[in-house]
């Protein structure tokens, strides 16, 4: 392994419409542990990359049916996914317009396999920072905007109260930990609330109802203790 920063369960999006080119790529990536999905058109990239979650997204600059920007600009309003360009433009003026618009890094081709695996650990590693800041948490296709209260799931904005976001964004910050009803209610509504813990289950049904047909999916009940937040 080449030392990639977070690459044991790491999804990359490869979205080349050159399939000699993508297959490299998966290639080289998966032999450095990454997990790669490739899509070859722009059209079927969007739509996985509004229904999936991935950590980070090789991007052709030159595709034949959506252009890459119009891909960028779009990303960019459901998540803050790192976004690196690959193009075989080396002006100037295509790369800042790439990066104003909301990529993070451009690479031209051809390039090295060590640089390119050196640019991605960089993306991961501030995405995870950014994460660790509190701007934002992810789970699977959710998104929680911390600053705005606000979540997407996938390209769908969810409407939720305050209670309901604080809630949801308690159990993702501690996701894969199994949390009792108590210990819910005392880390979102607070040691002085006065009233029974079953509250937590009225808002949970909430949640799962307003997160869709899959909503409990995202928050596993533990029958007995409480519920968790899972991956």
């Amino acid at each position: 392994m080449g030392g990639c920063y977070m690459n044991e369960n790491t999804h990359i999006l490869i979205v080349e419409d050159e399939k000699q080119i993508a297959r490299f790529l998966q290639m080289e990536l998966e032999h450095e542990g990454y997990i790669c999905s490739i899509e070859y058109n722009g059209a079927a990239a969007l739509d996985r990359i509004g229904q999936e979650h991935f950590d980070l997204i090789l991007l052709d600059i030159m595709l034949p049916d959506v252009d890459d920007l119009t891909i960028c600009k779009r990303t960019r309003e459901l998540s803050n996914i790192p976004i690196m360009m690959l193009s075989a433009k080396d002006d100037i003026e295509t790369k800042v317009v790439s990066l104003d618009i909301g990529a993070n890094d451009y690479l031209t081709k051809p390039f090295n396999s060590k640089e390119l695996f050196a640019r991605i650990r960089v993306l991961l590693r501030e995405r995870h920072q950014l994460a660790d800041r509190g701007n934002f948490l992810q789970l699977n296709d959710l998104t929680l905007f911390l600053d705005r209260h606000e979540v997407m799931k996938g390209t769908k904005k969810i409407k939720l109260t305050k209670k309901e976001f604080e809630l949801l964004a308690y159990l993702v910050r501690n996701k894969n930990i199994v949390l009792s009803r108590s210990r819910i209610v005392e880390e979102v509504w607070g040691y002085d609330y006065i009233g029974d813990t079953n509250i937590v289950d009225v808002y949970i049904r909430y949640l799962r109802s307003k997160l869709g047909p899959n909503g409990r999916t995202y928050i596993r009940t533990v029958r007995g203790v409480g519920y968790v937040a899972e991956d």
